[in-house]
């Protein structure tokens, strides 16, 4: 056999061995990815499939649910003519939360003997101390903040005659400026005096309302 025929030969046998080789690869692949579809076919049925959707989906807020006495105490505010009314059908019967304790007291020891809207400037200014950055952050905190209130002594409030009509009205001052159901002349104030006396501090503050006997600041 001459060289050249000895080549050739050597040639066919090696493109007969790669053609194999490639047939073997393809056949591998594809019995692979057939496994693969039988799979995923069998761990994939019609609901677990994602449907993709071009256009935008917006979902539905659940609604938000007010509170019964809520509800009523907005529609009170909402039919009532006068402060007096709105306190006159203000629901107080019921314990009452510690926090909603202190700022009744204050109202009643600071304020029971002044009109309606004299009472709901006390607690407007409760209100206010307890969402400022200057005093503590809850009512009670407020309340019983060291020389604040004259009326507090040894860290505790007096006791109060409950069944007393002064302390329903201060129940109901105390709920009515806790929602916010009425607006107050004190506004935004967040001290207040006696007219009988001239506290230092007043100079350095602005007068925001006088309601009988009190002169409130901010």
């Amino acid at each position: 056999m001459s060289r050249k025929t000895q080549k050739a030969s050597i040639v066919a046998i090696a493109a007969t061995l790669m053609i194999g080789l490639a047939s073997a690869e393809g056949s591998g692949a594809n019995a692979q990815q057939g496994e693969n579809q039988e799979i995923s076919g069998m761990e994939t049925d019609a609901e677990t499939v994602p449907v993709f959707v071009a256009e935008e989906v917006v979902q539905a807020l659940p609604p938000v649910e007010t509170p019964v006495e809520d509800l009523a105490d907005n529609a009170a505010a909402a039919d009532a003519s006068s402060l007096q009314e709105l306190v006159a059908v203000t629901p107080t019967d019921g314990a009452l939360s510690r926090e909603m304790e202190c700022l009744a007291g204050a109202i009643y020891f600071e304020s029971r003997g002044e009109p309606l809207a004299g009472q709901l400037a006390v607690g407007r200014v409760i209100i206010n101390r307890a969402e400022s950055e200057l005093f503590p952050s809850s009512y009670c905190g407020v309340v019983y903040q060291r020389k604040q209130f004259s009326f507090v002594r040894g860290g505790r409030m007096p006791a109060i005659p409950r069944s007393s009509p002064a302390w329903h009205r201060a129940k109901a001052i105390a709920r009515i400026a806790h929602q916010d159901l009425w607006d107050s002349e004190a506004q935004d104030s967040l001290y207040f005096h006696a007219r009988y006396v001239r506290p230092a501090w007043s100079k350095r503050k602005v007068a925001r309302a006088t309601i009988n006997t009190h002169v409130f600041y901010r």
